[in-house]
């Protein structure tokens, strides 16, 4: 599983138009699920992202996480993160997870961080999105669920 992770002052996500998720200062986590992942990639990065320390108290640098603000958080589904582009010019998805798999996972990934207790709103699954994110920092970091 890979997430890409960008720290915002707010977000929000469309589809068709309507907005269906929009969040105050918080992460944008957009998340790709590989055919090999599991329940327990889910948890390692639900976890990992909502303890991350990549907020500052204004005292230090990346001193506080997502649970310690508050912070709010908008998840989006993404397989093209899993693209491979090393080949040719045109990526392949075959790393990606079916759509059906993937959904169940990305769906116990957004239940995992709701766990947390934090807002969490979400995008449409295979649907087209318009997302629109004022990156803070800006910081943006990719994690792995592969690579702990």
């Amino acid at each position: 599983m890979k997430a890409l992770i960008q720290r915002v002052t707010n977000a929000s996500v469309s589809v068709k138009d309507e907005v269906v998720g929009r969040i105050g200062p918080g992460l944008v986590v957009f998340i790709g699920v590989a055919r090999d992942d599991s329940e327990s990639d889910a948890c390692y990065l639900a976890n990992k992202i909502v303890n991350l320390r990549i907020f500052t108290s204004g005292v230090g640098e990346f001193d506080l996480s997502a649970l310690e603000t508050r912070g709010e958080i908008l998840v989006v589904s993404q397989f093209t993160l899993l693209a491979n582009s090393r080949k040719g010019r045109r990526p392949s998805f075959t790393e990606a997870a079916p759509p059906g798999k993937a959904k169940e996972l990305y769906d116990f990934f957004v239940g995992q961080v709701r766990s947390a207790g934090l807002k969490v709103e979400t995008g449409v699954f295979q649907e087209h999105m318009l997302v629109e994110i004022h990156n803070d920092g800006p910081v943006t970091l990719l994690l792995e669920s592969k690579i702990k």
